[in-house]
């Protein structure tokens, strides 16, 4: 438990609640063109502003935790980094380590998955993300591992891949099946077998979260599993076949395969088999997990159950304990703010629709499920559409803010937290006019919840994770140019972005206690999102902790 925050005798705060607004992949875009963020008319963000102090914070690389200011930031880590105040290494960092160091295949379960194949004479499987994106996974971890398993007496592997077309190019699934095929051509010999038995896309089976669609994890487990499913001769076949047959398909959608010979799947799981599902992030990892682990699941007819050493990348739920088994440990992450304002009495909401429900929860308080005061911590979870994004593009930030509203109006809360997850869920999907769409929806409830902020005497911070639909195109990497494809339309970029998010102070009753250049907005600079629980707190009258990363007020 961690000790009240001490108040700040020069700072009481406002009447009304301080606001936390996560615009999720929302950021100031490098590029002119493809920057659907600035392309948007977002009249009520700009006017908001155009009155406040602002700043820009970085959200991706280091600032986050990650390894290298190449890697793009999450919303997992910036969650993590937003709630705790300061920087941990997080997920990709950790795994490297781990492997670099040989501590993954010195550790009990690395040990326990390949002592029971080598025991039953079945195969170790590997499923997960299929790409270096470095934000759910790495194909360098899987080859890694792979190469391990052989050097220690392992006969036989199968590979579940899973495309990516999110994190990396929408249409890049063959750049990493080919040079894959070449690394385990390479391996196989006479007493070692490995290939890739299955697949698909991410958005169409296995990795669902938060239980928004269990239909894709049950095609998922049918794939994998029990090998049922359109069948080719290769991962290759699968995609070019899938292709061809839907035109403008992206890597995420494809649907699913199973590899086989003469009729037969060549990889199915069985009982005295090892299963590792190799990302290391969990939220996408936490649904197929439970299918293999839980007795009582009742999400959808397995059919059949293997019996199987199962292990996870990273353990997914540190409360839960989930994986049961896990090769790596996740950062521990402790003081987060959340428990500090609740040891210091402080009334708190947190809120977002189904697919960011556990950023501003489990990620925000440092990957901990529940709450830590159950009378001053109130949770809500609007659910989520289940159907793809570009279709419903405004989401659920209308009904995220209607009770933000109500919540406010109410005088119950003196921090509310809230994610509206449109630039991400829907920046994803690579359709620009479906993120303008999404941006000026979302604007239109930034302007109601200034005017009920301005009402309450309250202060709204508007932020973001990360980066995403300020960067929708493909861009040559020397000239910077726009990448078209052959029908003239610019190549769609669906991953994250490396650029810089907003910081902006919207507080209608400033009158001087902290101070930065009238018409000019300027707050700290060359912070990272971590500064925002230090921000917040200052907000909320209480001096943050030392240790936490500094505040972007200059007070």
């Amino acid at each position: 438990m961690v000790e009240a925050l001490k108040k700040n005798p020069a700072w009481k705060g406002r009447r009304g609640p301080v606001v936390l607004v996560i615009m999720d992949g929302v950021g100031y875009g490098k590029y002119k063109e493809g920057d659907a963020v600035a392309d948007s008319k977002m009249y009520n963000l700009e006017a908001i502003k155009a009155k406040s102090p602002h700043t820009r914070l970085k959200a991706h690389g280091k600032a986050v935790g990650l390894p290298s200011d190449e890697d793009m930031g999450n919303s997992e880590v910036g969650h993590n980094a937003i709630g705790c105040g300061r920087v941990f290494s997080q997920g990709a960092a950790l795994v490297s380590k781990s492997i670099e160091t040989g501590a993954m295949f010195q550790g009990k379960a690395w040990r326990e998955v390949i002592d029971n194949v080598k025991a039953s004479g079945g195969a170790l499987h590997f499923i997960g993300l299929f790409s270096d994106g470095n934000v759910h996974s790495h194909i360098d971890h899987l080859k890694a591992m792979i190469q391990k398993a052989k050097a220690e007496g392992v006969k036989k592997v199968r590979i579940h891949v899973l495309f990516d077309g999110r994190d990396v190019g929408e249409t890049s699934a063959l750049d990493y099946v080919d040079p894959f095929e070449a690394f385990l051509k390479g391996l196989n010999d006479g007493s070692f077998n490995a290939r890739i038995a299955s697949g698909g896309g991410r958005m169409w089976i296995t990795m669902d979260r938060y239980g928004a669609d269990w239909s894709m994890v049950e095609r998922g487990w049918k794939t994998h599993v029990l090998g049922m499913g359109r069948q080719f001769s290769s991962a290759r076949e699968a995609v070019e076949t899938y292709r061809k047959e839907i035109p403008g398909i992206i890597d995420q959608d494809l649907k699913e395969f199973v590899i086989a010979e003469q009729g037969k799947p060549v990889g199915t799981i069985e009982d005295g088999d090892s299963v590792i599902y190799f990302n290391f992030r969990g939220d996408r990892a936490l649904e197929m997990t439970a299918a293999f682990e839980q007795d009582d699941f009742d999400k959808f007819d397995r059919i059949r159950r293997p019996k199987v050493v199962y292990a996870g990348m990273m353990e997914y739920d540190g409360d839960m304990h989930v994986p049961k088994r896990y090769l790596v440990s996740p950062p521990a992450i402790d003081r987060t703010m959340g428990e500090y304002l609740a040891a210091s009495g402080v009334r708190t909401l947190a809120i977002s629709e189904t697919q960011k429900y556990g950023h501003v929860t489990y990620f925000f308080n440092g990957n901990r499920t529940g709450k830590f005061d159950e009378k001053l911590e109130d949770y809500v979870e609007i659910t989520s559409d289940v159907l793809p994004f570009e279709q419903r593009p405004w989401m659920k930030c209308a009904e995220i803010t209607d009770a933000v509203l109500e919540a406010i109006s109410s005088g119950k809360y003196n921090f509310i937290r809230l994610n509206y997850p449109n630039g991400d869920m829907v920046g994803h999907t690579g359709n620009y006019e479906a993120v303008v769409c999404s941006m000026e929806a979302m604007d239109l409830q930034l302007g109601r919840l200034a005017k009920a902020v301005e009402a309450a005497g309250g202060i709204m911070v508007i932020s973001a994770d990360h980066g995403n639909s300020d960067d929708m195109f493909e861009h040559d990497k020397k000239t910077s140019a726009v990448i078209y494809k052959e029908d003239g339309q610019p190549k769609a970029k669906t991953s994250h972005s490396l650029n810089p998010v907003p910081c902006i102070i919207y507080d209608p009753e400033h009158k001087g206690e902290y101070t930065y250049k009238a018409g000019e907005g300027v707050l700290k600079t060359g912070l990272g999102i971590s500064s925002l629980a230090a921000t917040c707190i200052q907000l909320l009258g209480f001096i943050p902790p030392e240790d936490y990363d500094p505040s972007v007020l200059p007070m």
